[in-house]
Order: C-alpha cells, then structure tokens, then sequence
C-alpha cells in the first residue's frame, strides 16, 4: 500500500460490475471475458472440504502449555510450508466486531454510484473505490468492486477517502483493524516460533508494520465460466488476514499441486496466507501461494482483507539462519518501499512481482 505518484495513465472505460448487473444482468463486457487459458473451470468443482484446509487453533497457541503449544506449532509449521494458507479457530476477536464490519463494508458497496464514486481510485494507486491493478486500457478486469484504505502508519491513510456513509464506517474499521493488528503480531511471534527463531524476530525486524484493507465485492455473473472475480496472484505482505462474508458463495482458490482448490470458510475463521515478504525471509521454506477468486451465477461474496507488511523503510533479503550450502541465497536484499511500489504498479500476474527479488541461477550470488 505504498504511496504512488499518479501518473497519465490511460485505463480506458471500466464498468461497475453492480451497476451491470443491475442494468443490463446477463451482458458480459469483452474487457472481462478471459482468456481461454485462465477461465475457470466451473463443471467440475474440486471436491476438498475445509477440513482438509489446514486449520490452527489459536486458543491453544495461546495457553503455551507446553504439549498443546508443541502440537499446534508443528501442526502451523506444516501449514505454512506445505500449504502457505491456513483457517485459523478460536482467534478471541469479538464476533459481533466480526458482524458490524462486515455489514458496515456491505452497506458501503449498497450506497447508490455517485455516492461511493466520491471515493473513487485513482488511475496509478491502490486506496478507494474501484479497480486496482489496471495499468492500461487493453488490460482485463476482474468481476469485482473494491474499496482500498491504508490504515498505519498514519501517514499512509487519505482522509478524503474515508466515507461519511455508512456513519458507522470509521468507527467499526477502527476497532476491527486494531484487533486484526494484534492477532498479525500474535501470529508472526508463533510463525517465529514454528521456524525455531526468538519469538520476537519478525516484529524486532519489521519497525512500524504497515497495514491496510481491502474490501471486495463480487456481484453475481451470469457467466461464472468466462470471468474472475480476482486476478491470479500472490500477496506482497508478510501476513494477509481474510474474513470471509456469511451466506455468500464459495470464491477463494489457491493453486496446489497445479489445481485451483476451493476453500470453503468455516464460519467465524479467518483464513491467513503467507505473503511474499516471509517466503523471502526464510529463503523458500516458506513459500506464498497463488490464489484467486471465482463468481457465482446467483449468489454474491463479500471479503474483507487485511495486509501486514514491514515499515517501507526496512532493508529485506533471507534471514542467515535460512541459509548453508544446500540452502543458497535465492533472493538479493532489496528496500521493502521499492518492493512495495514494484508491487503495487504492477498487474496482478501470479507470483512475477517476485522475480523483482530473485537471484537468477546464471547471475553471481
């Protein structure tokens, strides 16, 4: 969410998918019709409940006796390793808090155009209403409405674009962020912990973390089979939090094994996934992972996703404890800022924002 100088850039016209489905419900604009390629394939859904998602018990990271501690450290060890994407249970965060931000972020995609396009995004950045990540005017689009804020430091936010509707918006964003913030430092401490580091580590090294939130909204689409909702991709953070919206569809998949795998929510979770910033740390053994999200032909989805990265001012590369002799350095040390501003002027493409930070097999190391 790092700052980016608006630039002229061209994005052509980008219709609001509410206001399409609204207007004309069963027309698809070619801008968001893919590719053959990268068009989901609806028919045969993968059959993988979220119990095979791994799942971490937060309570029993919590009561550090020193068995249920091991075992639910082991079990988050594997998880990030092995899947990079987990469901996490018991997380102590309010359930009504859970409710207000979720029917507060919906409220703000139910406001009528004019009113949420007071907070539209500009072309080149990535906080307000609309759709990141377009860089030209041939670009696809994702079937999505986003509403984008940074939250901390304080300098990272854009007052203008904190909405006066619904009333209760800032307020319940306020609280809610606090306490995701607290469950991020919470659980980089056991990630730590999970790699054999003080448990410390990651918040010694990261300064003023940086986070911020995303909203999405995923209209229904009466061609499910031809769109995304949200473009291939890996997350630039160190950790990303999702809560999931009750009662929508099925939206988030992951890439495992070459097959997109549907994550089914298990009401009141969040799921978190690594993001590039702890693969780079700990040199690949813990890898982000490619995901996206898929529409539903009657039901909509409602996400609201929260980043937490390292201040912009930190110096990054794979910590000496990830490295030996059949352990090379695979990433250069580079300025979490740049990597912020490569991240966030760049479309969303699998996981090729990464290559900004890879050493290459054939340069020197």
């Amino acid at each position: 969410m790092a700052p980016v100088p608006i630039s002229q850039i061209k994005v052509g016209h980008i219709d609001d998918v509410q206001e399409l489905r609204k207007s004309i419900p069963a027309a698809i604009p070619e801008r968001f019709i893919r590719d053959m390629a990268e068009r989901p394939t609806l028919t045969m859904e993968t059959l993988l409940s979220s119990t095979d998602i791994p799942v971490i018990d937060f309570s029993q990271l919590l009561k550090g006796k020193t068995d249920e501690l091991q075992r639910e450290l082991s079990k988050l060890a594997a998880s990030c390793e092995e899947w990079g994407f987990f469901q996490v249970i018991n997380h102590g965060i309010d359930l009504g808090l859970l409710e207000s931000i979720e029917k507060a972020a919906m409220d703000f995609f139910m406001l009528p155009l004019e009113e949420k396009q007071k907070y539209a995004m500009a072309p080149g950045t990535i906080q307000g209403y609309g759709q990141a990540f377009v860089f030209s005017e041939d670009q696809k689009l994702d079937w999505c409405n986003m509403f984008a804020l940074g939250l901390e430091p304080h300098f990272i936010r854009n007052p203008k674009l904190w909405p006066t509707k619904p009333a209760e918006f800032s307020d319940a964003l306020e609280v809610y962020s606090r306490e995701i913030r607290e469950l991020c430092q919470n659980m980089l401490r056991y990630i730590a912990m999970s790699l054999g580091l003080n448990e410390d580590a990651f918040e010694n090294m990261f300064g003023e973390a940086v986070q911020a939130v995303r909203m999405n909204y995923y209209p229904p689409c009466s061609r499910p089979d031809l769109v995304l909702g949200l473009s291939p991709h890996s997350d630039g953070s160190a950790l990303t939090v999702l809560q999931q919206g009750r009662d929508g569809s099925v939206g988030l998949q992951i890439l495992r094994h070459n097959t997109w795998v549907p994550v089914r929510p298990i009401p009141n979770a969040f799921v978190i996934n690594i993001g590039d910033t702890i693969e780079v740390l700990t040199n690949g053994k813990y890898k982000s992972v490619e995901h996206r999200a898929v529409t539903h032909k009657e039901k909509d989805r409602l996400s609201i996703v929260t980043f937490y990265a390292p201040s912009y001012e930190i110096e990054l590369g794979p910590m000496p404890e990830f490295l030996d002799e059949n352990n090379p350095c695979k990433y250069r040390r580079y300025n979490h800022g740049e990597y912020s501003r490569h991240y966030v002027t760049s479309k969303l493409e699998g996981k090729k924002t990464l290559d900004f930070a890879k050493i290459h097999t054939n340069s020197s190391s």
